[in-house]
């Protein structure tokens, strides 16, 4: 079964004090090594974001930025393929991102 692992990291946070890039690689590796990794990516800083939306008139909004304030930063997601729920939350809990309020997001991929 896939699952999306949403990266976030505490909105302000010190990344330092969450983790080392030697960490991320080797969690990365970890992931390759263990044959569970579909696909994922960092993502661009969020000064970088644009938000679209459609209202009921169907008129087109775009502005910069993520819509809403929020306490945490959407930093990357990776695709996992594993057994079952319980594995993924495994991996997520091996993930630097859920260190020093940081959090992983997990959701079931829905395959139609």
């Amino acid at each position: 079964m896939k699952y999306l692992l949403l990266i976030y990291s505490a909105a302000g946070a010190d990344v330092a004090d969450q983790c080392v890039f030697d960490d991320w690689v080797a969690y990365d590796r970890a992931l390759k090594d263990a044959g569970v990794w579909v696909s994922g990516h960092a993502l661009s800083d969020l000064t970088t974001a644009t938000t679209v939306q459609v209202g009921a008139d169907g008129a087109r909004s775009v502005t910069d930025g993520p819509f809403a304030e929020t306490r945490e930063v959407l930093g990357g997601y990776d695709i996992i393929d594993v057994p079952d729920l319980d594995a993924a939350l495994e991996w997520a809990a091996r993930c630097p991102g859920s260190r020093g309020g940081g959090a992983v997001v997990v959701r079931p991929v829905a395959e139609f």
